[in-house]
């Protein structure tokens, strides 16, 4: 009788579609495993390091909005339907965080010569784990059909960031001025730079669309 009773339970659950239930627990459980990660590796860089000089990196910034969106999409998961504005946050802080993934490994990995240090502490989370984490529960789990106006939103936190970068780099003097730190103003290339970068993240965000 027990057995029985278990298997038309399983029954009932393989027929109003266990397997979303599985999906969805797999989608909470990695959102929050994200926002976890990101904040206990920008916490180790706190402890090193002042915090203004911490979130002025793109890689701090762009990590910690899509761990704050993972988190939105999760409880949002837990406590009913996600609404599309929430399904365009996760996408906006994939893209970002794409965006820091695909900068390291093309553009300072073969700048510096090595990964190493790029990919070692708390960067190893910042650089490749959440990011591709991110990416694989976006594609497979989170990620639904959006207005294409979500395509210009994937690409606000670069246009926003660049311009910050643009200002501090190029046009501040003094101690409020940044260091060349990403190195796109070598050479005054800072117009060609940043049209690659806004170019490069309209079709990483525009792939990001069209790929769920």
């Amino acid at each position: 009788m027990f057995t029985g009773c278990w298997k038309r339970k399983w029954k009932h659950f393989v027929r109003d579609g266990g397997n979303k239930y599985v999906m969805r627990f797999l989608s909470i459980f990695i959102n929050f495993a994200i926002v976890v990660m990101v904040f206990g590796a920008v916490l180790a860089h706190v402890r090193k390091n002042p915090a203004h000089l911490v979130f002025r990196y793109f890689t701090v910034q762009s990590n910690v909005f899509c761990a704050l969106a993972c988190m939105v999409f999760a409880i949002s998961r837990i406590v009913g339907d996600v609404s599309e504005a929430i399904y365009v946050l996760r996408y906006v802080g994939t893209v970002a965080v794409m965006v820091t993934f695909l900068t390291v490994m093309l553009f300072l990995g073969p700048k510096e010569g090595t990964y190493k240090n790029l990919m070692s502490g708390p960067d190893l989370y910042l650089h490749l784990i959440c990011p591709i984490a991110a990416l694989v529960s976006y594609i497979f789990l989170d990620g639904t059909r959006m207005s294409i106006w979500a395509v210009i939103c994937g690409m606000l936190p670069v246009i926003l960031y660049g311009i910050l970068y643009l200002k501090k780099v190029v046009f501040t003097d003094g101690d409020r001025a940044w260091d060349d730190f990403y190195g796109f103003n070598v050479d005054g290339k800072w117009k060609l730079s940043f049209l690659l970068m806004v170019a490069a993240t309209a079709i990483l965000s525009f792939v990001l669309y069209i790929i769920v």
